[in-house]
């Protein structure tokens, strides 16, 4: 595993994170968007995050933000508030040195401390390598919704994973 050292999200880095996460929407059904979203997209959806008292992470190597996390409310109704949704995207040459890990290790723990209960991931399939991550977190399958995203000419199936503390 890479070292990376993990930190709450700042303004600032809103350029480096919609860099990471544009590819995936132009070249993959990973993100179910279809246009690169900008660095101000962005950063006003951190800052609607962190006003939601809820936590966007980092990972960085070598002074470089390779890799971010955050978590969202799961639905707007009140008797949904202890359940979130986590989002997890890392840099093509960060994939697969542990970064989502690293980040989810600093993520969950911040999750059930701040009295979270539940936590879901919602995952455009097929995606080996973010199931293996989520499970990894004790996150189990609950749900497959069949062809409920359209890309690339395309049906996609989306599945959902969950952990509750």
């Amino acid at each position: 595993m890479v070292p990376h050292r993990i930190r709450a999200a700042l303004p600032e880095d809103a350029h480096r994170i919609a860099d990471i996460y544009n590819p995936y929407v132009r070249d993959t059904a990973i993100s179910f968007e279809e246009a690169a979203v900008s660095a101000d997209t962005m950063a006003d959806r951190m800052a609607k995050v962190r006003e939601a008292g809820l936590p966007w992470l980092v990972a960085e190597h070598d002074a470089k933000v390779v890799a971010y996390a955050y978590a969202t409310r799961w639905r707007e109704r009140h008797a949904y508030r202890y359940s979130v949704e986590c989002t997890v995207y890392a840099a093509p040459e960060s994939r697969g040195t542990g970064v989502g890990q690293a980040l989810y290790e600093v993520l969950f723990p911040g999750l059930r401390a701040a009295g979270l209960h539940a936590v879901i991931a919602v995952i455009a399939l097929p995606n080996p390598g973010s199931i293996a991550l989520h499970e990894r977190f004790g996150m189990r399958k609950v749900a497959h919704f069949t062809q409920v995203g359209y890309k690339f000419g395309q049906w996609h199936d989306v599945g959902n994973w969950q952990v509750v503390f």
